[in-house]
């Protein structure tokens, strides 16, 4: 059973929400059916209140910090080659973000 809080998905995005014993982290992946299949990760520090790092993948290298979500949602969505309209987003991401 999927748990709707914590996983969204739209036009061939899913993204899924999940807590580190250190990190939030909003992962999101497009389908190999889409024209760019490809995964983007966005991470916070547990206690919500750093910036967020936006990675190519969840385990991934550090690409960039941001204050904003919405300018990490804007990279992560460049990754997927989507607008940042696209990218689905859970109810349990929703306050990331300084």
């Amino acid at each position: 059973m999927t748990d709707p809080e914590r996983r969204a998905e739209s036009d061939g995005i899913v993204a899924t929400y999940r807590e580190t014993e250190s990190e939030r982290l909003l992962e999101f992946e497009r389908s190999a059916d889409s024209a760019r299949a490809g995964t983007a990760a966005i991470a916070q520090n547990r206690e919500g209140y750093a910036m967020l790092k936006v990675r190519p993948a969840a385990d991934g290298n550090e690409l960039e910090r941001y204050y904003g979500f919405d300018m990490a949602l804007d990279h992560a969505a460049e990754l997927l080659g989507v607008p940042p309209t696209e990218l689905p987003i859970p109810d349990a991401a929703a306050d990331m973000g300084m």
